[in-house]
């Protein structure tokens, strides 16, 4: 542990294809989309992803399966429930350690906060309860509210470099990925836990994460 990380070009596909489905919901499933709550969209994506695999497209060569809600320990075993928003089963990973992702709304009218954001998504990977075997993870923002990553997340990641906080523990600031077709940047963040033995070297090193940000248009 933790296991290899996963190539960027792989990470900017399975990007692709959360877009993609976030879109054709969008056209659907409009009013779910817009006023329903991240259960109720996060239901609606795990099973247009779990079709997406079925049509032969290269997210299909990437991931065999799609949950949501998959009850997961953290990296201690002190939390014996945690059930990250979905988990994608790779063809090339361990069944065992899926990539995970976070979802949340994004819209301060509703009390929706990038706070929230941050310390109900972020915290968790860099505390180990979610993703401890894995060097990435996703989070994904369904955006209500017109915030961007680099107006909203970068300040408040800068913020939290500036007065220390050990919630964040921030590695580096958004860098952008992908084609631009969609609001794609990744994190670095370090992890202050040890594996079981507690060694200096059982440290999971940091893990980068991946905030995918989706509105729609």
């Amino acid at each position: 542990m933790p296991l290899p990380a996963i190539a960027s070009v792989h990470l900017e596909v399975l990007a692709e294809g959360l877009r993609q489905v976030f879109d054709e919901l969008c056209v659907d499933q409009p009013v779910t989309m817009v006023s329903g709550d991240e259960n109720e969209v996060t239901a609606l994506m795990e099973g247009r992803l779990n079709m997406l695999i079925e049509k032969g497209t290269l997210w299909g060569q990437l991931v065999n399966l799609v949950v949501r809600g998959k009850e997961s320990i953290s990296f201690d075993g002190s939390h014996l429930e945690k059930r990250p928003d979905l988990c994608f089963y790779l063809t090339d990973r361990r069944q065992r350690f899926p990539l995970v992702a976070e979802a949340k709304i994004l819209d301060a009218t509703a009390s929706k906060t990038l706070k929230l954001y941050c310390k109900e998504g972020i915290r968790r990977f860099v505390k180990g309860e979610y993703a401890w075997s894995n060097r990435e993870a996703f989070m994904v923002g369904y955006v209500r509210d017109g915030s961007s990553i680099d107006t909203h997340l970068r300040p408040f990641l800068s913020e939290a470099i500036g007065y220390g906080s050990a919630d964040y523990l921030v590695e580096e600031l958004p860098v952008h990925s992908g084609s631009g077709v969609c609001e794609l940047a990744h994190t670095r963040h370090g992890r202050d836990f040890l594996y079981g033995d507690q060694l200096p070297s059982s440290s999971p090193g940091a893990i980068a994460i991946w905030h995918l940000w989706l509105s729609k248009t």
